[in-house]
């Protein structure tokens, strides 16, 4: 199965009804794909699915913004990450969740970290979900799945909080690109390559589509 390109909004029309699809990184990166989709369709069916086809670690990226509104801080002070993944400490809903590790209840944390609505008190911390803090500027500024989750849902007119979760095979080890195309083909969803999203957003007619501007934050 090719991968899909990115041509018009048309593609993200099925996204915004909460449909998945899988990010892949070049070789010359991390060379992984990842399960995507927005946070604020997160159900237990959903989570369930991902966490059994994933390393079962979900994220959650979302914009510096959203993470300061939501008392958010860094994970650790000095940034030790050797592709600068901005974790922010860990959090679970603080209400309707029992230990917070279980499909519905991460899924619960993924639609209250979404919601525009949601303060500082609606989660505690540490937890069971790792939200991402996206840099400003998106993946033309650093092309990570951090970014690109967050570019999505801007260009699909949904909340900018996405849930990204690596793939991979049965026996526990990365998924690559050969596999990710049959995985992607058996399940019906597009592979769309951040390299393709970098290059959509960069024509001179699609500047500022997607809202942020390059700057200093810690890159993932």
């Amino acid at each position: 199965m090719p991968r899909a390109s990115i041509r018009s909004r048309r593609r993200y029309g099925p996204w915004r009804r909460g449909v998945r699809c899988w990010w892949w990184t070049n070789e010359d990166r991390e060379n992984e794909g990842d399960i995507i989709f927005a946070a604020q369709f997160a159900t237990p069916a959903l989570m369930g699915w991902t966490v059994r086809y994933s390393s079962g670690v979900i994220c959650v990226p979302l914009d510096g913004a959203r993470a300061d509104a939501l008392a958010l801080p860094p994970m650790v002070e000095i940034n030790e990450d050797s592709k600068g993944t901005a974790y922010t400490v860990s959090c679970d809903a603080s209400a309707g969740v029992s230990t917070g590790i279980s499909a519905t209840d991460r899924a619960l944390t993924a639609r209250v970290l979404a919601d525009p609505g949601s303060r500082p008190g609606s989660l505690t911390r540490p937890g069971h979900v790792f939200p991402l803090r996206a840099v400003n500027g998106g993946v033309r500024e650093r092309p990570g799945h951090t970014e690109a989750a967050v570019d999505l849902c801007r260009l699909a007119g949904v909340e900018p909080v996405g849930v990204i979760a690596e793939l991979v095979y049965d026996n526990g080890e990365m998924m690559r690109l050969d596999g990710l195309r049959s995985f992607a083909a058996e399940h019906g969803c597009p592979l769309i390559s951040i390299e393709d999203l970098v290059a959509y957003l960069g024509a001179p007619q699609r500047v500022g589509q997607v809202s942020g501007t390059a700057g200093n934050e810690e890159r993932r």
